[in-house]
Parts: structure tokens; sequence; C-alpha cells
């Protein structure tokens, strides 16, 4: 008797363990957490990532001579001719490859055997294309082929792609993934660039092929004049009412807008070449992009009350000054200080709400008047498309703020007084694509190198003794991140190997000499 009332004893703990175990299971099971997320959550994530970061203004923008600062610090780059790998160049790598990259290609994971989702899965395609050629064109080798897939398949290590084999990936998935899109299909109205709209988003990567096929010129004319050919024939951003830009509001804020006006706001300044060129041919958009704190004697000086927008009172601060230097500087330019040059209006043209533009009707009309002036395309004419392309870039002002809008008569005066000449062409076309890339700093940048206009003096800060930059030169590309050099030491040395130095003067495979 005392055996079968300890076996049921027994069975009855038993039953009880379970039945507690049961509970404890369910328990640990999240009920409100998702168990797979929406690609288009995933590829809007990455859109909004994608606003060009700080580092942008210490690099991109002042080796191009459009702003530039005299401070050091958390400040030198590009000013200074200096590699400041550690503060500046490692957050758009490590912004685009966790925040941008990773999401594309999750995004792409997750709709890409989803017959209904095929457009968010050519959609995603052209989005990561887009920002592996910022990245390329930046660095030079850079994971691709791995790059973006530590998540979905363990690749904690990623190779390096010579830059020579990412080029014909990226122009085969612009190619395949635009010619994919189907406006039969599902539209995928939820995402922030252009709401699903897929003829918009075929001019984009159209845009981007013609992009990619001028990046060639240099390279491979013949192969650069092919890929220009199809992307005209594809259909490419015209109107501004294609452009594709990242909106910002009070929530997703503007970084470099957060900056100027922020703790930088008195550390950035338009530079010289810049407002000389505007200024020099009443360009409109000078009245549009600058203002000068007349007399300000330091940042605090910088008030709205001493604020002036007159084009006639707007002085560049001159490159190769740092803080010991630019005092004198402004003195001999009659300045009270140099927080007396003009800057960047950040009251209406770097707001933290301001939009980002990625690839613009300007940008696209202006490629397209290089390839008609190099006989690449046959359409229209190289004089048509570089006013529409000057057109375009000042219609685009009135979207930073009203208060940017270049009127309808001075944008059409400009045009008239300032024609495609004859014997200047490249030199016109690619002056007036460094004006519409103001603020994409990588564009700015990566059109530069690839065209050699605008004319500009090298930086001299430093030279000729500089370490990372040549005398007489410039910066080429951006070196790798520290974490880079540390933790994926085998495949970055087999990148060095195969491109060259990690130096900020070696050339990117297309930037040939």
């Amino acid at each position: 008797m005392n055996k079968l009332l300890n076996y049921s004893i027994a069975f009855s703990l038993l039953l009880t363990t379970v039945a507690c175990e049961k509970g404890l299971s369910d328990l640990n099971v999240n009920k409100t957490s998702p168990t797979s997320l929406d690609p288009a959550l995933l590829l809007n994530q990455a859109i909004i990532n994608t606003s060009f970061p700080v580092k942008s203004l210490v690099f991109d923008v002042g080796i191009v001579q459009q702003m530039v600062t005299p401070n050091g610090g958390v400040l030198a780059g590009a000013n200074y001719n200096q590699d400041s790998r550690d503060v500046t160049t490692q957050p758009m790598w490590t912004a685009y490859y966790q925040s941008v990259i990773k999401n594309t290609y999750d995004a792409m994971t997750r709709a890409k055997d989803n017959t209904a989702r095929s457009n968010m899965y050519h959609m995603a395609r052209i989005y990561q294309a887009y920002v592996f050629m910022v990245l390329t064109d930046q660095y030079g080798d850079i994971p691709y082929t791995e790059g973006g897939a530590g998540y979905v398949t363990q690749k904690l290590f990623p190779k390096y792609d010579k830059q020579q084999d990412i080029y014909p990936k990226l122009i085969q998935e612009l190619t395949e993934a635009g010619a994919a899109l189907n406006a039969a299909g599902v539209i995928e109205g939820g995402d922030v660039l252009y709401a699903g709209d897929v003829a918009k988003w075929k001019k984009f990567a159209n845009s981007l092929l013609l992009r990619a096929g001028m990046r060639l010129s240099k390279i491979d004319p013949g192969k650069a004049q092919t890929i220009v050919q199809a992307a005209v024939a594809g259909g490419v951003i015209t109107t501004n009412a294609d452009n594709a830009y990242i909106r910002h509001d009070a929530n997703f804020t503007q970084p470099i807008g957060g900056t100027l006006n922020g703790p930088e706001a008195a550390n950035f300044y338009l530079a010289k070449p810049f407002v000389d060129q505007l200024k020099n041919t009443s360009d409109p958009r000078l009245q549009a992009i600058a203002i000068r704190y007349v007399g300000a004697a330091s940042g605090a000086g910088q008030t709205v009350a001493v604020g002036s927008t007159d084009p006639a009172k707007q002085i560049g601060m001159p490159i190769g000054k740092d803080n010991g230097t630019i005092g004198a500087a402004a003195t001999a330019d009659g300045l009270t200080s140099f927080y007396d040059y003009s800057q960047v209006d950040r009251r209406r043209m770097v707001k933290i709400t301001s939009p980002v533009f990625l690839v613009t009707a300007a940008q696209t009309n202006l490629l397209l008047a290089e390839a008609r002036f190099r006989g690449w395309i046959t359409t229209g004419t190289a004089a048509q498309y570089f006013a529409d392309g000057i057109r375009a870039h000042m219609d685009q002002m009135a979207l930073y703020d009203p208060g940017s809008a270049v009127a309808g008569t001075a944008r059409d005066t400009y045009i008239a007084a300032n024609p495609l000449n004859t014997g200047t062409e490249l030199q016109q076309i690619n002056t007036q694509y460094w004006i519409a890339s103001f603020l994409n700093g990588p564009e700015a940048f990566a059109n530069f190198r690839r065209s050699g206009y605008p004319a500009l003096a090298p930086n001299p800060y430093g030279q000729p003794t500089n370490p990372d930059v040549p005398n007489g030169t410039f910066i080429r590309r951006l070196t790798y991140p520290t974490s880079e050099l540390s933790v994926n030491t085998d495949n970055v040395n087999t990148a060095i190997s195969n491109m060259g130095p990690d130096k900020l003067s070696t050339r990117v495979w297309w930037d040939k000499q």
C-alpha cells in the first residue's frame, strides 16, 4: 500500500513538473516580437540611413573646395590633407555597411522568393547597387560579394572585391533589376523614396547606370559609351519631379544640418573657389546658398541681425589655412575675423529638415550633355542638355527652403549669359556638375576625379612634405577604417596588395591618370 502511495506521489510530482515546464516554455515565447520583418521596412530603414554623414563635410566637400574649416582635431581631413581615418572616414563605412547594406541585403533575402514582392526585391537591388557605388568610389576595393551577408550567411570577415570586378556587377544589377520592375505587379506604395512608383524607380536605375557608364570614361571609353546608350534608351531622370532624394523631419533629421546647426555651426565656411565661381558669373544660386555674418568677431556674433545674403558681400574662405594663419588671411580680406567669411545658410539650405539629394535631373542632364558632346548619344544637343541641367538645379533650390528659391527671370538671364561654348565644353559641363552636386559630397568628389573639373588648385597645406598627399596633388580616395585593419586584417591586406597603398593619394581603378 505504501509502495502504491509512493508511486502515486511520484506520478503526481512528475505531472506537476511537466506542467511547470510547459508553462515556462510558454513564457519563453515573445508573443509581441514579429517572426519576420516586412522588407519594405528594411528598405526604408536603408534609405533613411543613407543621408551623408558629417564625414562628407570633412573630406568630400573639402576636397572639391566647396566648404572648408580652418580647425583641426576631429575636423582635420581635407583641410589639412590629413589622413584621419579613426574619427572621420570610419562613419561612412560603418554606417553604410551596418545600417544600409545590411538592411538592403536582408530586404532582398526576404523578398527574393516571394513572387508577390517581386518589385520590392528589384527596388532593393537597385538601391543596394547605388550604395555600393558610393562605397567603392570612396574607398576602391571593398567587400561586395560578401558585403552585408554577415547576418544571413554568417560571413563575419568578408573578402574584398576588386573595383574592376565590382563595376560590371553593379551595371548588371542596375540593368536587370530596372528591366524586371513591373507596373502590373504589386505596387510597394510604402517606400519612402518613390512610394512604389515603378516608372520612377526605373528612371532611378537607368540614371545610376548612366552615372556608372560615365565613371568609365577614362578607363574604358568604348564600354562607357555602350552603357550610356543603354541607360538613355531605358529612360533617365530629366525633370525634378523624378529626383531621388531623402526627406527629413524633426524625427529623422539631416546629419549635416544637425551638425551645422549645432556644435560646428561656426566652424565650416564656403570655400573661396566655390564662392568666386558663383560670384564672378553673377550666378543667382550664390544668394540662395550663402550668408555672411558681417563683422562677426566670434561664433556668438553670427546673429540673424548681421546676416547678409547679398551676393556682392560674399567672401569665401581661402584653402590651405589653419588656426594660426587664417586670422591674417581674414585681415587681408578686410574682415573682422575668420567668423566673418561666408557660410552655407544653415537656416535655409542646411536645416535639420533639409532634403538630401542622391540623383537629380540637374546631374543627369549634365551627364547627357557630356555624352552628347562625346558623340556617345545622338538625341538632343549638348547645349540644350547643358542649359536644362542648370535650369533643373536652380529650380531644385526651392525644395531646401522657399527663401532659397531662384527666381525664373534670374535663372533665364544666367542661362542666356552662360551658353555652352566651343572648345570649353568639358570644363563648363563638369563645373556646372560640381555646382549641381553641392552638398552631395561623394558625387562631387567622384565626378571631380573622373573629369578633372573644375580646374582647382591643389590644397597647399602641408606640402611639399605632406606624407599623405604628395606635393601638388589632390586626395584621390579615402582610407580603410582602423576597425577593418585590426579585425579583417587578411582580407584588407589582400585588397591593399591588389589596389595599391592604403593612402589618400592612391587612385581607384577607374581614376586613370
